[in-house]
């Protein structure tokens, strides 16, 4: 990976990783739930690639990814952080990471749980016990990953509005600069303030000459017109 990725890069590789992880977490999840038994083929019926190789392969993938998020990770720590929602976005990442693996260990660990209990339990009346366990077992996961989903999509909701409320602040800092440097460069400047003045004084004489004058004007030609 190289050194040169900017923070948006970097962000952006998590947020993929993350979806990469998540959809195949869910997948993995069913898979370590209805995995059979290698005791359950017989003979020349056993598949080329069993379901338990196919879960040992799919658990190198998912480590593999999250090895790389953990690099991704590492990398948007040592970015130099330009305000709270940076940090935030930053802290909330690690926390993703750190829900996937738990997630990721989890499966694994009711996978070798399952495997050994069914290692033990043998005949039918427990293969259909376990075919009613996995049923709820899968709808557990199915809520499970709405309520992840849900929770991600909060936090996303958070950091836009943390982001805005930064850009308001920094903009009202701005103005507030702009305000002070024209009342420095007023009282630098004493004679522009006076000319400005003087201007204004003149206007509002002048202002006050011709109104005069019309407000004569008017009497003057009611005058004429009454008499």
């Amino acid at each position: 990976m190289a050194t040169a990725l900017s923070y948006a890069d970097l962000r952006k590789q998590a947020r993929q990783l993350e979806n990469a992880i998540d959809l195949k977490l869910v997948a993995f999840s069913k898979l370590g739930a209805g995995i059979q038994s290698p005791h359950s083929h017989h003979g020349d019926t056993t598949p080329l690639l069993s379901g338990e190789d196919t879960f040992e392969a799919m658990s190198a993938e998912i480590e593999d990814l999250l090895n790389k998020l953990n690099l991704v990770n590492e990398r948007l720590a040592e970015q130099p952080v330009s305000g709270a929602a940076m940090l935030h976005t930053i802290q909330r990442h690690r926390e993703i990471m750190a829900d996937l693996a738990r997630d990721f260990r989890k499966t694994n660990s009711q996978h070798e749980s399952r495997r050994e209990r069914e290692d033990l339990l043998k005949g039918s009346t427990d293969s259909f016990r376990g075919d009613g366990v996995n049923n709820r077992r899968d709808i557990y996961l199915k809520e499970s990953q709405h309520i992840h989903n849900s929770d991600h999509l909060v936090n996303e909701q958070i950091a836009i509005a943390v982001e805005t409320r930064e850009h308001l602040s920094s903009q009202r800092q701005t103005f507030k600069r702009l305000q002070t440097r024209f009342n420095d460069i007023s009282n630098k400047y004493p004679l522009i303030n006076s000319l400005i003045n003087r201007i204004n004084i003149r206007k509002r004489r002048d202002s006050f000459i011709i109104g005069l004058v019309v407000f004569l004007c008017t009497v003057l030609m009611l005058f004429y017109a009454f008499s």
